[in-house]
């Protein structure tokens, strides 16, 4: 299967026939989806063989359990291959336990000493070309068996072949409109359509008949700290984790084609990345990996297109939300910590790459809003992520994101030299309107100044059409980790309401004119202090995102109860600023609680009153999925995952997966069947904090598997 890395070329082959100790590399220009890897080294390779490899094919390399990897079998089966080919291979493929384990110098390595090995013989140097990228190429079945030999080309293998060929040319181009439309057939984005609503028009999966769902099929991914969500267009699912992207037939989980991105050793291949979706825009999938880039990949192909590098320099940050496509550009947010200056949204150009324009999430002085650092000078700046993906309203045409909080806190309760007229910290805790063609900033409204509790208002912002005193409105709406749901025009920004879900102490008032947050007097900041904070910093709510359904204005959220004993530690001015993170949080379950953490509410926006509210002992951690046929599903950190019915709460069916369904459920149909799918398997921040509360719950580990269920099949009449 395909890696798309200009690795080695007859270069390497000539120095490695040549000499044990070395191989010539392309120039570096030639390497720029690749680490920057060192001449490769057949002796390292010998000993990385030895470690990874000789259990299975021979310590001689004449093959054991695996096939020989010298003399003319082997010679035999790669004459017609290029060596980029046997990287690609290894790199995806070897060793069979765990593929990707090797990183890219080793697996260099290890292909230098099959080099050295087959001099006599050795398949011919033959460099990737652009045919060699194409479809027909990319589409092929395995090519190297474990039991060595040459594939078994008959008619059943040309047929699965052909199937797949014809599956990925019938791929369309996808158009903004479609972005745009409310999901249906496929699901194109993180939320299902720019309006970030997490609801399906899809039906055929309704109250009375969700309770006979069972499993379709079942897919392991590369382990990583999950929170996925699969994008499926023209019956093609397109899932990331750890270091690939795989598109995989959405009826069957058959593979059609994978992407595996090559790592420097320091990042485990991406079993630590966190990433929430992908990009689906004309002819490509855009892919923000592990080591800071942005890939865009054919559609049909897994190819790289184009790949930019989105951190230069001393700055620190990843990407966790996922790309917004829009109007040509593919706009993402970035998430740091202590990059002096705070944080930044970019904008490349879908087709190239090229950068059109960046936003800074902190504000500069003689900027609006560059007053309110409490006269702290731009070094000392810090925080303002991005790490949940934003929305577009086409007719206004308006991008809105979320922007998080500081970790330096002590930069806005210190006094400064030079005093600001304000230490509300913009754009912490705020949602920015921008022009996605220039990144101008139209407007913005922060939910929560001064933000020194690490509560931050980062998430989804749902754009839906809403009736507020009496007229139709078009709201954004966002709840921060505080549970406070805010409702903002969203062509001007002008506060509109808010509802506190009443799982915080922490804010004793809101403004109803301006929605300005009053903090309790008695936990105003404090330095080195506990105070009793409900709730804990991990949120009463975070990233697993709400659902909206349109038609009744119900908005379904996830919650989860706890409170903390909260300190804001003293820091050395040379420590703020170095960004040295200054609070602190120990987890306790509420004062008032029963034992049960786990919390499903649903909200009428429209009446302003909560309508159920389902309690249960496992914490909420999958996003809400809402749809047409009347029903809701969540999943909590027992490994459960649900269907409700949306008027009731009522659980219609309810499945145990084999670990954690922590990410967002998406909701497809192929050929007329209608498919619920979810990612499972934990390891995330938002899974590891809550494991206190329930110590009985005691997971597995070490597993990714996406799920996907549907209706069993009609039986045809006697």
């Amino acid at each position: 299967m395909p890696i798309h890395l200009t690795s080695i070329t007859a270069l390497l082959i000539l120095g490695a026939l040549a000499s044990p100790v070395c191989v010539a590399l392309p120039p570096p220009e030639a390497q720029a989806s690749s680490p920057e890897l060192q001449p490769a080294d057949g002796r390292r390779g010998k000993v990385a063989y030895g470690d990874t490899c000789a259990q299975c094919h021979g310590a001689d390399l004449n093959g054991g359990t695996g096939p020989a990897l010298k003399g003319p079998p082997f010679a035999a089966h790669w004459q017609e291959q290029s060596t980029d080919d046997l990287f690609a291979y290894i790199s995806a493929k070897m060793p069979p336990s765990q593929p990707g384990l090797l990183d890219p110098q080793t697996t260099l390595d290890v292909e230098a000493y099959l080099l050295q090995n087959n001099a006599d013989g050795f398949f011919r140097p033959k460099p990737s070309s652009a045919a060699a990228q194409g479809p027909a190429a990319k589409s092929k079945l395995p090519a190297f068996t474990p039991h060595g030999g040459p594939p078994n080309d008959d008619a059943f293998a040309q047929a699965a072949v052909a199937r797949r060929r014809e599956q990925l040319a019938r791929l369309t181009p996808v158009d903004g409109a479609m972005l745009s439309r409310a999901a249906g057939a496929d699901w194109l984005t993180w939320r299902g359509s720019y309006a970030n609503q997490g609801y399906s028009t899809l039906s055929r999966i309704d109250r009375t008949n969700v309770g006979s769902l069972s499993l379709a099929w079942s897919w392991a991914l590369p382990v990583s700290q999950n929170e996925i969500t699969p994008l499926v267009h023209d019956g093609v699912m397109f899932i990331a984790s750890a270091n690939r992207v795989q598109a995989l037939d959405a009826a069957t989980g058959d593979l059609l084609w994978q992407y595996v991105r090559p790592l420097p050793p320091a990042l485990t291949n991406g079993s630590q990345a966190i990433v929430k979706h992908l990009g689906i825009y004309g002819d490509k999938i855009y892919y923000p990996t592990p080591d800071v880039h942005m890939v865009a990949l054919d559609i049909k192909t897994g190819a790289v297109v184009w790949d930019h590098a989105l951190k230069s320099g001393a700055e620190d940050g990843y990407m966790r939300g996922g790309p917004l496509l829009v109007r040509g550009k593919v706009i993402e947010g970035m998430a740091c910590q202590r990059t002096p200056g705070g944080c930044r949204i970019f904008a490349l150009d879908a087709e190239t790459g090229k950068e059109a324009w960046r936003f800074q999430t902190i504000a500069r002085p003689g900027q609006p809003g560059g007053d309110s650092w409490n006269g702290a000078p731009v070094e000392e700046r810090f925080g303002g992520s991005v790490w949940t993906s934003g929305s577009y309203d086409a007719e206004l045409n308006l991008v809105y994101f979320g922007i998080g909080q500081t970790y330096a806190t002590s930069t806005l309760l210190k006094p400064h030299a030079a005093k600001g007229h304000s230490a509300d910290g913009l754009y912490t805790d705020a949602t920015v309107a921008l022009d996605p063609d220039t990144g101008r900033l139209v407007w913005y409204y922060q939910h929560f100044n001064r933000d020194v509790w690490d509560f931050d208002w980062v998430f989804e912002r749902t754009l839906a059409e809403l009736p507020v005193e009496g007229r139709v409105r078009r709201v954004a709406v966002t709840a921060g980790k505080l549970a406070i749901v805010d409702v903002l025009d969203r062509a001007t920004g002008q506060y509109l309401f808010s509802k506190d879900l009443g799982l915080q102490n922490l804010v004793s008032a809101i403004d109803p004119k301006t929605g300005t947050k009053i903090v309790a007097p008695q936990l105003a900041p404090k330095f080195d202090v506990s105070d009793s904070i409900c709730p804990h910093g991990g949120g009463a709510r975070n990233w697993p995102a709400t659902a909206y359904n349109p038609v009744t204005h119900i908005l379904y959220v996830p919650l989860i109860e706890s409170c903390t004993d909260f300190i804001r530690r003293t820091r050395t001015p040379a420590e703020t600023a170095a960004g040295a993170v200054d609070i602190g949080f120990v987890l306790k379950p509420r004062p008032d609680g029963d034992g049960n953490f786990g919390r499903f509410e649903a909200i009428d926006l429209a009446t302003r009153k909560v309508i159920w509210t389902r309690r249960r002992r496992a914490p909420e951690l999958a996003a809400a999925l809402a749809t047409a046929g009347g029903v809701v599903f969540d999943g909590t950190r027992d490994r459960v995952f649900r269907a409700s019915d949306d008027r009731t709460g009522e659980v219609l069916w309810e499945t145990r997966l084999p670990v954690v369904p922590s990410s967002s459920p998406a909701t497809y149909s192929v050929d007329g069947v209608q498919y619920v799918a979810v990612v499972a398997g934990g390891g995330g921040p938002h899974d590891s904090t809550w494991s206190s509360l329930t110590p009985e719950i005691d997971n597995p580990t070490g597993s990714t598997t996406v799920l996907v269920f549907k209706l069993p099949a009609a039986r045809p009449p006697p």
